[in-house]
Protein backbone atom coordinates (compact mmCIF):
# COMPACT_ATOMS: atom_id res chain seq x y z
CA UNK A 1 0.00 0.00 0.00
CA UNK A 2 1.26 3.46 -0.85
CA UNK A 3 1.56 6.26 1.70
CA UNK A 4 -1.55 8.47 1.45
CA UNK A 5 0.67 11.48 2.18
CA UNK A 6 2.71 10.72 -0.94
CA UNK A 7 -0.49 10.61 -3.00
CA UNK A 8 -1.66 13.94 -1.51
CA UNK A 9 1.65 15.74 -1.89
CA UNK A 10 2.93 14.27 -5.20
CA UNK A 11 -0.06 13.00 -7.17
CA UNK A 12 1.61 13.56 -10.56
CA UNK A 13 4.67 11.58 -9.44
CA UNK A 14 2.45 8.71 -8.34
CA UNK A 15 0.44 8.80 -11.56
CA UNK A 16 3.63 8.73 -13.62
CA UNK A 17 4.78 5.63 -11.71
CA UNK A 18 1.45 3.90 -12.29
CA UNK A 19 1.64 4.61 -16.02
CA UNK A 20 5.09 2.98 -16.11
CA UNK A 21 3.75 -0.25 -14.56
CA UNK A 22 0.73 -0.27 -16.86
CA UNK A 23 -1.86 0.74 -14.25
CA UNK A 24 -4.70 3.25 -14.67
CA UNK A 25 -3.61 6.54 -13.03
CA UNK A 26 -7.18 7.84 -12.76
CA UNK A 27 -7.60 5.85 -9.55
CA UNK A 28 -5.45 8.50 -7.86
CA UNK A 29 -8.11 11.15 -8.58
CA UNK A 30 -10.73 8.91 -6.98
CA UNK A 31 -8.52 8.40 -3.94
CA UNK A 32 -7.88 12.12 -3.57
CA UNK A 33 -11.62 12.84 -3.74
CA UNK A 34 -12.38 10.25 -1.08
CA UNK A 35 -9.50 11.48 1.06
CA UNK A 36 -10.80 15.06 0.84
CA UNK A 37 -14.30 13.89 1.82
CA UNK A 38 -12.86 11.92 4.70
CA UNK A 39 -10.88 14.87 6.03
CA UNK A 40 -13.89 17.18 5.70
CA UNK A 41 -16.12 14.81 7.67
CA UNK A 42 -13.41 14.34 10.30
CA UNK A 43 -13.20 18.12 10.69
CA UNK A 44 -16.97 18.34 11.18
CA UNK A 45 -16.94 15.53 13.74
CA UNK A 46 -14.08 17.10 15.65
CA UNK A 47 -15.83 20.51 15.67
CA UNK A 48 -19.05 18.98 17.00
CA UNK A 49 -17.18 16.98 19.63
CA UNK A 50 -15.36 20.11 20.77
CA UNK A 51 -18.67 21.96 20.99
CA UNK A 52 -20.26 19.11 22.96
CA UNK A 53 -17.34 18.90 25.37
CA UNK A 54 -17.35 22.67 26.00
CA UNK A 55 -21.12 22.90 26.52
CA UNK A 56 -21.16 19.75 28.68
CA UNK A 57 -18.73 21.44 31.06
CA UNK A 58 -20.95 24.53 31.21
CA UNK A 59 -24.30 22.77 31.71
CA UNK A 60 -23.77 22.04 35.45
CA UNK A 61 -23.11 25.76 35.99
CA UNK A 62 -26.34 26.92 34.35
CA UNK A 63 -28.75 27.94 37.11
CA UNK A 64 -31.85 28.37 34.97
CA UNK A 65 -33.48 24.95 34.67
CA UNK A 66 -35.20 25.64 31.35
CA UNK A 67 -31.99 26.88 29.78
CA UNK A 68 -30.09 23.90 31.23
CA UNK A 69 -32.63 21.43 29.83
CA UNK A 70 -32.57 23.19 26.47
CA UNK A 71 -28.78 22.78 26.30
CA UNK A 72 -29.07 19.13 27.27
CA UNK A 73 -31.56 18.55 24.46
CA UNK A 74 -29.33 20.43 22.01
CA UNK A 75 -26.31 18.31 22.99
CA UNK A 76 -28.30 15.17 22.37
CA UNK A 77 -29.01 16.49 18.89
CA UNK A 78 -25.29 17.21 18.50
CA UNK A 79 -24.59 13.63 19.57
CA UNK A 80 -27.01 12.35 16.94
CA UNK A 81 -25.27 14.46 14.28
CA UNK A 82 -21.89 13.10 15.41
CA UNK A 83 -23.20 9.53 15.09
CA UNK A 84 -24.48 10.28 11.58
CA UNK A 85 -21.15 11.78 10.56
CA UNK A 86 -19.28 8.80 12.08
CA UNK A 87 -21.42 6.42 10.03
CA UNK A 88 -20.71 8.47 6.91
CA UNK A 89 -17.00 8.52 7.81
CA UNK A 90 -16.93 4.75 8.16
CA UNK A 91 -18.45 4.32 4.69
CA UNK A 92 -15.98 6.77 3.14
CA UNK A 93 -13.03 5.05 4.85
CA UNK A 94 -14.16 1.64 3.58
CA UNK A 95 -14.33 2.96 0.02
CA UNK A 96 -10.99 4.75 0.40
CA UNK A 97 -9.28 1.66 1.81
CA UNK A 98 -10.71 -0.49 -0.99
CA UNK A 99 -9.28 1.90 -3.61
CA UNK A 100 -5.92 2.09 -1.85
CA UNK A 101 -5.67 -1.72 -1.93
CA UNK A 102 -6.10 -1.64 -5.72
CA UNK A 103 -3.05 0.58 -6.29
CA UNK A 104 0.14 -1.33 -7.22
CA UNK A 105 3.57 -0.50 -5.90
CA UNK A 106 5.59 2.19 -7.66
CA UNK A 107 8.72 1.14 -9.55
CA UNK A 108 12.13 1.71 -8.01
CA UNK A 109 14.06 4.47 -9.83
CA UNK A 110 16.59 1.83 -10.90
CA UNK A 111 14.05 -0.27 -12.82
CA UNK A 112 14.35 -0.01 -16.62
CA UNK A 113 11.25 1.45 -18.27
CA UNK A 114 9.58 -0.99 -20.64
CA UNK A 115 6.18 -2.07 -21.91
CA UNK A 116 6.22 -5.81 -21.20
CA UNK A 117 8.40 -8.91 -20.76
CA UNK A 118 9.97 -8.42 -24.17
CA UNK A 119 11.83 -5.43 -22.73
CA UNK A 120 13.24 -7.20 -19.66
CA UNK A 121 17.03 -7.05 -19.38
CA UNK A 122 19.40 -10.00 -19.06
CA UNK A 123 22.05 -8.62 -16.72
CA UNK A 124 24.17 -11.71 -16.04
CA UNK A 125 24.69 -15.23 -17.35
CA UNK A 126 26.83 -17.81 -15.56
CA UNK A 127 27.81 -21.33 -16.57
CA UNK A 128 28.16 -23.07 -19.90
CA UNK A 129 25.22 -24.71 -21.62
CA UNK A 130 25.69 -28.50 -21.62
CA UNK A 131 26.86 -30.23 -24.78
CA UNK A 132 25.60 -33.71 -25.60
CA UNK A 133 26.72 -36.27 -28.14
CA UNK A 134 23.03 -37.09 -28.61
CA UNK A 135 19.72 -35.22 -28.76
CA UNK A 136 18.66 -34.53 -25.15
CA UNK A 137 15.15 -35.59 -24.24
CA UNK A 138 12.58 -33.42 -22.42
CA UNK A 139 11.77 -34.37 -18.85
CA UNK A 140 8.33 -35.76 -19.68
CA UNK A 141 9.92 -38.40 -21.89
CA UNK A 142 12.69 -39.13 -19.39
CA UNK A 143 10.26 -39.27 -16.48
CA UNK A 144 8.01 -41.79 -18.18
CA UNK A 145 10.89 -43.89 -19.56
CA UNK A 146 12.45 -44.18 -16.08
CA UNK A 147 9.05 -44.43 -14.36
CA UNK A 148 9.92 -41.60 -11.96
CA UNK A 149 7.05 -39.32 -13.06
CA UNK A 150 3.54 -40.75 -13.45
CA UNK A 151 1.36 -38.31 -15.35
CA UNK A 152 -1.63 -40.60 -15.94
CA UNK A 153 -2.15 -41.47 -12.28
CA UNK A 154 -1.78 -37.84 -11.29
CA UNK A 155 -4.58 -36.99 -13.71
CA UNK A 156 -6.65 -39.92 -12.44
CA UNK A 157 -6.33 -38.74 -8.84
CA UNK A 158 -6.75 -34.98 -9.27
CA UNK A 159 -7.19 -34.02 -12.92
CA UNK A 160 -5.06 -32.14 -15.43
CA UNK A 161 -1.88 -30.39 -14.28
CA UNK A 162 -1.21 -32.95 -11.54
CA UNK A 163 1.37 -35.75 -11.50
CA UNK A 164 2.96 -38.30 -9.18
CA UNK A 165 6.70 -38.46 -8.48
CA UNK A 166 7.93 -42.02 -7.96
CA UNK A 167 11.04 -43.88 -6.90
CA UNK A 168 14.16 -41.79 -7.45
CA UNK A 169 12.02 -38.90 -8.72
CA UNK A 170 10.37 -38.47 -5.32
CA UNK A 171 13.69 -39.01 -3.53
CA UNK A 172 15.46 -36.45 -5.71
CA UNK A 173 12.90 -33.74 -4.96
CA UNK A 174 13.05 -34.52 -1.23
CA UNK A 175 16.84 -34.38 -1.31
CA UNK A 176 16.78 -31.03 -3.11
CA UNK A 177 14.46 -29.52 -0.52
CA UNK A 178 16.52 -30.72 2.43
CA UNK A 179 19.80 -29.66 0.84
CA UNK A 180 18.48 -26.18 0.00
CA UNK A 181 17.23 -25.69 3.56
CA UNK A 182 20.63 -26.75 4.90
CA UNK A 183 22.42 -24.46 2.45
CA UNK A 184 20.41 -21.38 3.41
CA UNK A 185 20.51 -22.00 7.15
CA UNK A 186 24.13 -23.15 7.47
CA UNK A 187 25.85 -21.02 4.82
CA UNK A 188 23.60 -18.01 4.25
CA UNK A 189 22.36 -17.25 7.77
CA UNK A 190 18.60 -17.82 7.43
CA UNK A 191 16.35 -19.09 10.21
CA UNK A 192 14.18 -22.02 9.18
CA UNK A 193 10.45 -21.93 9.91
CA UNK A 194 7.66 -24.32 9.01
CA UNK A 195 4.45 -22.26 8.67
CA UNK A 196 0.81 -23.26 8.18
CA UNK A 197 -0.43 -23.90 4.65
CA UNK A 198 -3.83 -22.37 5.48
CA UNK A 199 -4.01 -18.66 6.35
CA UNK A 200 -6.59 -16.00 7.20
CA UNK A 201 -7.65 -13.53 4.55
CA UNK A 202 -5.86 -10.63 6.28
CA UNK A 203 -2.56 -12.41 5.64
CA UNK A 204 -3.18 -12.33 1.89
CA UNK A 205 -4.22 -8.68 2.05
CA UNK A 206 -0.97 -8.00 3.89
CA UNK A 207 1.23 -9.48 1.16
CA UNK A 208 -0.81 -8.01 -1.69
CA UNK A 209 -2.38 -11.24 -3.00
CA UNK A 210 -5.85 -9.96 -2.13
CA UNK A 211 -7.98 -8.47 -3.44
CA UNK A 212 -6.35 -8.45 -6.90
CA UNK A 213 -5.44 -12.14 -7.25
CA UNK A 214 -8.32 -13.79 -5.41
CA UNK A 215 -9.37 -15.71 -8.53
CA UNK A 216 -6.00 -17.49 -8.59
CA UNK A 217 -6.25 -18.74 -4.99
CA UNK A 218 -7.99 -21.71 -3.37
CA UNK A 219 -10.46 -20.65 -0.67
CA UNK A 220 -12.39 -22.48 2.03
CA UNK A 221 -15.37 -20.13 2.30
CA UNK A 222 -16.89 -21.86 5.34
CA UNK A 223 -13.99 -21.03 7.67
CA UNK A 224 -12.40 -18.29 5.54
CA UNK A 225 -9.11 -20.15 5.17
CA UNK A 226 -6.95 -19.74 2.06
CA UNK A 227 -4.41 -22.23 0.75
CA UNK A 228 -1.11 -20.40 0.42
CA UNK A 229 0.22 -19.60 -3.07
CA UNK A 230 3.72 -19.31 -1.60
CA UNK A 231 5.43 -19.44 1.81
CA UNK A 232 5.94 -15.68 1.46
CA UNK A 233 2.38 -15.21 2.73
CA UNK A 234 2.58 -16.90 6.17
CA UNK A 235 6.24 -15.98 6.73
CA UNK A 236 5.74 -12.26 6.02
CA UNK A 237 2.76 -12.29 8.36
CA UNK A 238 4.83 -13.68 11.23
CA UNK A 239 5.40 -10.07 12.22
CA UNK A 240 2.06 -8.58 11.18
CA UNK A 241 0.89 -5.86 13.60
CA UNK A 242 4.26 -5.89 15.38
CA UNK A 243 6.85 -3.25 16.24
CA UNK A 244 10.35 -4.68 16.00
CA UNK A 245 13.44 -3.24 17.62
CA UNK A 246 16.34 -2.02 15.49
CA UNK A 247 18.59 -4.68 17.03
CA UNK A 248 16.34 -7.44 15.67
CA UNK A 249 16.94 -6.41 12.06
CA UNK A 250 17.71 -7.77 9.60
CA UNK A 251 15.56 -10.87 9.94
CA UNK A 252 16.16 -13.67 7.42
CA UNK A 253 13.71 -16.58 7.17
CA UNK A 254 13.68 -19.68 4.99
CA UNK A 255 10.68 -21.99 4.70
CA UNK A 256 9.71 -25.06 2.73
CA UNK A 257 6.03 -25.39 1.83
CA UNK A 258 3.77 -26.76 -0.78
CA UNK A 259 2.14 -24.00 -2.86
CA UNK A 260 -1.32 -23.91 -4.42
CA UNK A 261 -2.41 -21.74 -7.36
CA UNK A 262 -5.07 -21.81 -10.02
CA UNK A 263 -2.81 -21.84 -13.06
CA UNK A 264 -4.41 -20.30 -16.13
CA UNK A 265 -3.53 -22.76 -18.86
CA UNK A 266 -2.92 -21.69 -22.43
CA UNK A 267 -2.22 -23.75 -25.51
CA UNK A 268 1.47 -24.35 -26.19
CA UNK A 269 4.44 -26.20 -24.81
CA UNK A 270 3.76 -25.06 -21.20
CA UNK A 271 1.05 -27.73 -20.99
CA UNK A 272 3.61 -30.52 -21.36
CA UNK A 273 5.31 -32.03 -18.33
CA UNK A 274 5.56 -30.53 -14.87
CA UNK A 275 6.42 -26.92 -15.67
CA UNK A 276 3.07 -25.56 -14.53
CA UNK A 277 0.75 -27.12 -11.99
CA UNK A 278 -1.85 -26.25 -9.40
CA UNK A 279 0.35 -27.70 -6.63
CA UNK A 280 4.13 -27.49 -6.34
CA UNK A 281 6.89 -27.32 -3.74
CA UNK A 282 9.12 -24.37 -3.01
CA UNK A 283 11.84 -23.21 -0.64
CA UNK A 284 11.23 -19.52 0.05
CA UNK A 285 13.48 -16.75 1.39
CA UNK A 286 11.96 -13.75 3.21
CA UNK A 287 13.71 -10.71 4.67
CA UNK A 288 12.70 -7.88 7.02
CA UNK A 289 15.25 -5.06 6.86
CA UNK A 290 15.85 -1.39 7.59
CA UNK A 291 14.77 0.81 4.66
CA UNK A 292 18.22 2.21 3.84
CA UNK A 293 19.61 -1.33 3.40
CA UNK A 294 16.94 -2.92 1.20
CA UNK A 295 18.64 -2.35 -2.16
CA UNK A 296 21.81 -4.03 -0.91
CA UNK A 297 19.75 -6.79 0.73
CA UNK A 298 18.06 -7.51 -2.60
CA UNK A 299 21.40 -8.20 -4.26
CA UNK A 300 22.38 -10.47 -1.35
CA UNK A 301 19.09 -12.29 -1.71
CA UNK A 302 19.68 -12.86 -5.42
CA UNK A 303 23.19 -14.11 -4.65
CA UNK A 304 21.87 -16.57 -2.04
CA UNK A 305 19.30 -17.97 -4.46
CA UNK A 306 21.86 -18.13 -7.27
CA UNK A 307 24.19 -20.14 -5.07
CA UNK A 308 21.77 -23.05 -5.39
CA UNK A 309 22.23 -23.03 -9.17
CA UNK A 310 25.97 -22.58 -8.85
CA UNK A 311 26.48 -25.48 -6.45
CA UNK A 312 24.26 -27.72 -8.59
CA UNK A 313 26.39 -26.65 -11.59
CA UNK A 314 23.40 -25.49 -13.57
CA UNK A 315 23.80 -22.63 -16.06
CA UNK A 316 21.68 -19.68 -14.96
CA UNK A 317 21.03 -16.04 -15.67
CA UNK A 318 19.62 -12.96 -13.99
CA UNK A 319 16.82 -11.09 -15.74
CA UNK A 320 15.73 -7.70 -14.44
CA UNK A 321 12.05 -6.99 -14.90
CA UNK A 322 11.19 -3.75 -16.68
CA UNK A 323 8.42 -1.50 -15.32
CA UNK A 324 5.79 -3.13 -17.52
CA UNK A 325 6.55 -6.61 -16.17
CA UNK A 326 6.84 -5.89 -12.45
CA UNK A 327 4.46 -7.72 -10.16
CA UNK A 328 1.66 -5.84 -8.35
CA UNK A 329 3.72 -5.60 -5.16
CA UNK A 330 7.35 -5.37 -6.31
CA UNK A 331 9.28 -2.11 -6.58
CA UNK A 332 12.22 -3.97 -8.15
CA UNK A 333 12.41 -7.58 -9.27
CA UNK A 334 14.95 -9.98 -10.78
CA UNK A 335 14.17 -13.45 -12.09
CA UNK A 336 16.72 -16.25 -11.88
CA UNK A 337 16.38 -18.61 -14.81
CA UNK A 338 18.08 -21.97 -15.36
CA UNK A 339 18.72 -23.64 -18.69
CA UNK A 340 16.80 -26.84 -19.43
CA UNK A 341 18.51 -28.77 -22.22
CA UNK A 342 15.58 -31.00 -23.15
CA UNK A 343 12.99 -28.23 -23.30
CA UNK A 344 15.61 -25.97 -24.89
CA UNK A 345 14.52 -22.97 -22.83
CA UNK A 346 15.33 -20.84 -19.81
CA UNK A 347 13.05 -21.62 -16.89
CA UNK A 348 12.32 -19.20 -14.07
CA UNK A 349 13.14 -20.80 -10.73
CA UNK A 350 13.10 -17.66 -8.56
CA UNK A 351 11.70 -14.15 -8.56
CA UNK A 352 13.61 -11.97 -6.09
CA UNK A 353 11.79 -8.77 -5.15
CA UNK A 354 12.22 -5.68 -3.03
CA UNK A 355 8.77 -4.53 -1.94
CA UNK A 356 10.13 -1.57 0.06
CA UNK A 357 7.41 -0.56 2.58
CA UNK A 358 4.47 -1.65 0.38
CA UNK A 359 3.72 -4.90 2.23
CA UNK A 360 4.74 -3.49 5.61
CA UNK A 361 2.06 -0.80 5.35
CA UNK A 362 -0.60 -3.34 4.46
CA UNK A 363 0.46 -5.70 7.27
CA UNK A 364 1.48 -2.92 9.71
CA UNK A 365 5.01 -4.21 10.30
CA UNK A 366 7.18 -1.52 11.86
CA UNK A 367 10.44 -1.11 13.74
CA UNK A 368 11.83 1.44 16.17
CA UNK A 369 14.99 3.06 14.68
CA UNK A 370 16.20 4.13 18.14
CA UNK A 371 15.03 3.75 21.75
CA UNK A 372 11.93 5.89 22.22
CA UNK A 373 11.81 6.83 18.53
CA UNK A 374 8.62 6.85 16.52
CA UNK A 375 8.10 3.50 14.74
CA UNK A 376 8.74 3.34 10.99
CA UNK A 377 7.80 0.74 8.42
CA UNK A 378 10.35 -1.97 7.61
CA UNK A 379 11.17 -3.01 4.08
CA UNK A 380 10.33 -6.59 3.08
CA UNK A 381 11.94 -8.75 0.41
CA UNK A 382 11.43 -12.28 -0.80
CA UNK A 383 12.60 -14.76 -3.39
CA UNK A 384 12.46 -18.47 -4.06
CA UNK A 385 15.51 -20.34 -3.02
CA UNK A 386 14.54 -22.24 -5.21
CA UNK A 387 11.19 -23.31 -6.65
CA UNK A 388 10.41 -26.84 -7.68
CA UNK A 389 9.53 -28.48 -10.04
CA UNK A 390 11.35 -26.35 -12.62
CA UNK A 391 14.58 -27.00 -10.77
CA UNK A 392 13.81 -30.71 -11.13
CA UNK A 393 13.26 -30.23 -14.86
CA UNK A 394 16.68 -28.60 -15.27
CA UNK A 395 18.44 -31.29 -13.24
CA UNK A 396 16.83 -34.22 -15.03
CA UNK A 397 17.34 -32.76 -18.50
CA UNK A 398 20.86 -31.35 -18.03
CA UNK A 399 22.24 -34.40 -16.22
CA UNK A 400 20.81 -37.06 -18.56
CA UNK A 401 23.27 -39.53 -20.04
CA UNK A 402 23.43 -41.32 -23.40
CA UNK A 403 22.48 -44.64 -21.80
CA UNK A 404 19.22 -43.18 -20.43
CA UNK A 405 20.40 -42.77 -16.85
CA UNK A 406 20.59 -39.48 -14.95
CA UNK A 407 23.70 -38.39 -13.09
CA UNK A 408 23.16 -36.93 -9.61
CA UNK A 409 24.89 -33.63 -8.76
CA UNK A 410 27.70 -34.15 -6.30
CA UNK A 411 26.22 -31.95 -3.54
CA UNK A 412 23.07 -34.09 -3.48
CA UNK A 413 24.75 -37.48 -3.21
CA UNK A 414 25.00 -37.42 0.62
CA UNK A 415 21.23 -36.75 0.75
CA UNK A 416 20.53 -39.79 -1.47
CA UNK A 417 22.46 -42.45 0.43
CA UNK A 418 25.55 -41.57 -1.66
CA UNK A 419 23.92 -42.74 -4.88
CA UNK A 420 25.53 -41.20 -7.95
CA UNK A 421 22.84 -41.75 -10.58
CA UNK A 422 19.26 -42.70 -11.34
CA UNK A 423 19.32 -46.01 -13.16
CA UNK A 424 17.26 -47.09 -16.14
CA UNK A 425 14.86 -48.83 -13.74
CA UNK A 426 14.12 -45.52 -11.95
CA UNK A 427 16.00 -46.48 -8.80
CA UNK A 428 19.00 -44.89 -7.16
CA UNK A 429 22.35 -46.47 -7.90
Amino acid sequence: MLDIRLIREQPDFVKDGLVKVGADPSIIDTILQLDAQRREVIAQVEALRAERNAVSKEIPRIKDADERNAQIVRMREVGDRIAQFEQELDQIEQRLNARMLEVPNLPHPGVPVGRDETENVVVKTEGDLPNFGFTPKPHWELGEALDIIDFQRGIKISGSRFYVLKRAGAALQRALITWMLDLHTRQHGYTEVYPPYLVKSECLYGTGNLPKFGDNLYHDAEEDFWLIPTAEVPVTNLHREEILEKEQLPLYYVAYTACFRREKMAAGRDVRGIKRGHQFDKVELVKFVEPHTSDEELMKLIADASDVCRQLKLPFRWVQMCTGDLSFVAAMKYDIEVWAAGCQEWLEVSSCSNFRDFQARRANIRYRPAPGARPEYVHTLNGSGLALPRLMIALVENYQQADGTIQIPEVLCPYLHHATRIGVDGNLE
